[in-house]
């Protein structure tokens, strides 16, 4: 079977993330839903459709590099809500793991992208 692009495992690793967190953001509290909650929510989102433009661009460097400032926006949200109480430990640690392993991913195809605008010049 031949090897699924890059890119496609990482929207792969985006929908488990997605599938994973919506659980634990129904356990935030009530007045936190329409706070917290739907921002983490909103970017996620903004991520899924980063990847799926990341997928059908021939040019993909502005898009890897939106893709990889919602990643850390996420990192960010995620902390909070842990801070925050929100989120217990393993839940924020697990989630997190997640959130890493995804921004490797888009960071090594940012960086083949980069190596290989640095050939076409």
């Amino acid at each position: 079977m031949p090897e699924k692009p890059k890119e496609f495992l990482t929207l792969q690793k985006v929908f488990d993330m997605i599938e994973y967190a919506y659980p634990a953001l129904a356990q935030f509290p009530k007045s936190e839903k329409f706070g917290l909650a739907t921002d983490i929510k909103r970017t996620m989102d903004e991520i899924l459709g980063l990847c799926i433009e990341v997928q059908k661009r021939r040019t993909k460097k502005t898009t890897l590099t939106n893709l990889d400032i919602a990643i850390a926006k996420l990192k960010a949200y995620i902390r909070l809500a842990f801070m925050l109480h929100f989120l217990p430990a393993k839940k924020y640690g697990l989630w997190s793991d997640m959130i890493v392993e995804i921004g490797k991913m888009v960071g090594g195809l940012l960086k083949a992208e980069q190596q290989a605008d640095n050939h076409r010049v």
